[in-house]
């Protein structure tokens, strides 16, 4: 008799947490913007402070997040493939005029390798409409843990090194607040969907 009633204790138990999940989740959807091919945030979240320069040597910090929406990607121009891949959908976003108001924004992972001038002339290969940013270990680290975005320098033979790194598209709205999150594989015509939603919301 004993042990039904700790059966039946343990399975209520279960039901309960089970119950407990299901409305903390449904709890974080509440107000949330539904996305057909990202993730938005319950509330959007403000970056934290950080302090970087872009391709023209200009100061680049959360001041440059104000004022209009923000698509960021972190990369470097030594990647054979994600990044060129990456920046070649973001190229075709903002040369949508639907998306005019949506600024995109390189961040480069590989300090080591990419100064002010290889930024600059690497993104003007697709088309001169980035951002390209940088900044040292030290001042790059705090927006990458902020925002999420994953970086890891892998040695390779003699001196040379390989970067892995997120490939998300982080989205940060007018206000300087991270809004919502995507992740590969990108669909373009579902991308463009939320982001025009995102960005006229």
């Amino acid at each position: 008799m004993a042990k039904n009633r700790s059966a039946v204790y343990i399975g209520l138990l279960i039901v309960a947490a089970a119950l407990a999940g299901y409305m903390v989740a449904r709890s974080l959807q509440v107000g949330a913007r539904q996305l057909a091919s990202g993730t938005a945030l319950p509330q959007a979240r403000p970056v934290a402070a950080f302090s970087l320069t872009d391709q023209d040597g200009v100061a680049f910090d959360n001041s440059r997040l104000n004022g209009a929406p923000s698509l960021l990607f972190f990369g470097f121009t030594h990647c054979p493939d994600v990044c060129p891949t990456t920046l070649a959908l973001m190229t075709q976003l903002h040369r949508d005029p639907a998306l005019q108001a949506l600024r995109m924004v390189f961040v480069s992972v590989d300090p080591g390798r990419d100064d002010a001038l290889t930024l600059r002339h690497y993104v003007e290969a697709f088309g001169g409409g980035f951002t390209a940013v940088r900044g040292e270990d030290a001042a790059l680290d705090p927006l990458l843990q902020n925002l999420g975005a994953v970086r890891s320098v892998q040695p390779l033979a003699g001196s040379d090194y390989a970067v892995d790194h997120s490939a998300t598209l982080f989205y940060v709205d007018g206000k300087g607040a991270l809004s919502a999150v995507f992740t590969p594989p990108f669909d373009y015509a579902r991308l463009r969907t939320d982001l025009l939603a995102l960005v006229t919301g």
